[in-house]
């Protein structure tokens, strides 16, 4: 899975990228808050982004808060990274969109467990996106008949709900993508148009 490590100090940026490789991640990098915005709002953007709260230009928060703003099937889980840690802070985070928030100096077994968290998260989103995809196109593409249909068994009139006759294509029309187009059969070419050769 993709994971952007946004983070302006060098060394810590360093042991971020390392850490999560190793623990299977692909990660991308931005020293900045202008570069993290650009990545995370370019197409196809990492599911899971380590943002740090402190950057210059744009901070952390302010990114959160930009990236929230777009409309998404799938938004970018984001754990917000800092020093602080009063309870404000906490807020402040949440409120601007982030999903986790984890203090600095972060203790490594506590940062696995809050990526495993977002990487099932970000999983079950896809899955709910593509069930929603799904869901939509069969809506889109697909009306169905159900039930049992009186039809007259001499001229194949159809009784509806409102208990009136319709033709058979009328109906079908009405209540499903079908379209029609008329031709004529071979035995009713042979009976109504006799003197016609067959085709």
């Amino acid at each position: 899975m993709k994971a952007l490590i946004a983070e302006d100090e060098p060394t810590s940026l360093r042991i971020l990228e390392a850490i999560l490789a190793k623990w299977g991640f692909q990660t991308i990098t931005a020293p900045d808050g202008q570069k993290a915005l650009e990545i995370l709002t370019a197409p196809d953007p990492p599911p899971l982004a380590l943002l740090d709260w402190m950057m210059p230009g744009l901070d952390g928060v302010a990114v959160c808060q930009r990236v929230r703003e777009l409309e998404t099937e799938t938004p970018t889980y984001i754990i917000m990274l800092t020093a602080r840690d009063a309870k404000e802070d906490l807020a402040q985070a949440l409120d601007a969109g982030a999903d986790d928030y984890i203090t600095k100096p972060f203790d490594t077994r506590e940062l696995r467990a809050r990526l495993s968290v977002g990487r099932r998260v970000v999983e079950l989103q896809a899955t709910l996106a593509q069930k929603v995809r799904d869901l939509q196109d069969a809506l889109d593409h697909v009306k169905t008949l159900q039930g049992i249909l009186p039809i007259c068994m001499h001229c194949h009139r159809i009784r509806t709900d409102k208990e009136s006759w319709e033709r058979l294509e009328k109906y079908i029309t009405e209540h499903s993508e079908a379209q029609f187009s008329h031709g004529l059969c071979p035995e009713c070419l042979e009976k109504y148009y006799p003197e016609t050769e067959p085709l």
